[in-house]
């Protein structure tokens, strides 16, 4: 008799004790789309809608550990990594990784929460670039980010083009800069692989608060896709389909004080099937 096997999805981040982002965001994602989710935690954070008032980070040995225990039992497919708080942690993840070359690894460098709070130590930015962007399939930054890694200004889809060959030149395999920040009735987000490939997305703003966990969804959703076996193109087509009618269905809902979550199970009966084994 033939056994199910959900495709595995790794997400290694901070945990957002208001539900909307980081691990709470991606294991609702990851489970909405099919896929069964494990994690390791980064760090415990204090945070409701109306921001992050504390950071209590996990010691990277522990996050080490959890990486392997999961690596090795359940063999994820793919792997998002999100938010870290300092440079040793960031170094420690590079490490623990370097054991599984061949899993596609999607990292959203969180420095800034929705709210605005900087949630990144200042030297950790380098580390990024150096341990981390290497390894990635796909580096997910948004506005805010970008411009740190850029060390620009990021004000119209040009700029986002430049931004992106200057984050290449860190070593990642391709990169997408979110441009959700953007002002207009249009959002544009920028991709760009190492072989030169460009694409630009092309979406509707919606009118709402509710955008709490969004970098972190798109990252999950992308790895998510990845994992059922698209490739990388096609895992963020639909991944931004995803978000969009995530943003949408939860876009009246009442969710805490500041800005509320995502409806990530807005449509359960189009939920991706699980493999069979």
């Amino acid at each position: 008799m033939s056994k199910y096997k959900y495709p595995v999805v790794l997400s290694i981040a901070g945990s957002d004790s208001g539900g909307g982002a980081g691990i709470q965001a991606d294991l609702k994602t990851i489970s909405a789309l099919g896929c069964f989710a494990t994690t390791a935690i980064t760090a415990v954070t204090v945070q409701n809608t109306l921001g992050v008032s504390g950071i209590h980070p996990i010691p990277v040995e522990f996050v080490k550990a959890q990486i392997k225990a999961v690596m090795d039992d359940l063999k994820p497919s793919a792997i998002k990594i999100g938010m870290m708080h300092s440079a040793e942690l960031a170094i420690g993840i590079a490490e623990a990784l370097s054991g599984y070359p061949n899993v596609p690894v999607i990292f959203d460098p969180v420095m800034v929460a929705s709210s605005g709070d900087r949630l990144i130590a200042g030297d950790t930015v380098e580390t990024l670039k150096k341990y981390l962007f290497p390894i990635a399939a796909l580096v997910t930054p948004n506005l805010d980010e970008a411009a740190i890694l850029a060390g620009m200004d990021i004000k119209t889809p040009g700029d986002m083009k430049t931004a992106a060959a200057r984050i290449m030149e860190y070593g990642c395999h391709a990169v997408l800069i979110k441009g959700g920040h953007l002002k207009g009735p249009d959002l544009f987000d920028v991709y760009l692989d190492k072989e030169g490939n460009e694409r630009i997305f092309r979406s509707t703003a919606i009118d709402t608060v509710n955008t709490h966990g969004t970098g972190c969804s798109l990252s999950s959703a992308i790895a998510s896709f990845t994992a059922l076996g698209n490739d990388l193109n096609i895992s963020i087509s639909n991944s931004k389909k995803y978000i969009q009618q995530a943003i949408e269905q939860g876009r009246d809902v009442k969710t805490g004080e500041g800005h509320g979550p995502l409806n990530h199970f807005f449509d359960p009966q189009k939920l991706v099937k699980c493999e069979i084994e």
